[in-house]
């Protein structure tokens, strides 16, 4: 029975350090660049030109099909 409450105890301890690190990397972390999530990816620059570019071949290709 102290195996199961053992094994209870350990997922709740890594539950609350996973929890824990998102938080303090979300409010406190200074290194992450960009966005909350810290990856450092596209969040943080936006490239408007390749964006709208997307948007107009995703017009063309609806205009094709139609």
């Amino acid at each position: 029975m102290w195996i199961q409450y053992l094994i209870i105890a350990l997922l709740f301890a890594g539950a609350a350090f996973y929890v824990g690190r998102i938080f303090w990397r979300a409010f406190f972390d200074k290194s992450a660049a960009g966005c909350a999530k810290g990856c450092g990816g596209a969040c943080s620059t936006i490239d408007v030109d390749r964006l709208q570019r997307t948007i107009e071949l995703a017009a063309a290709r609806e205009t094709k099909a139609s």
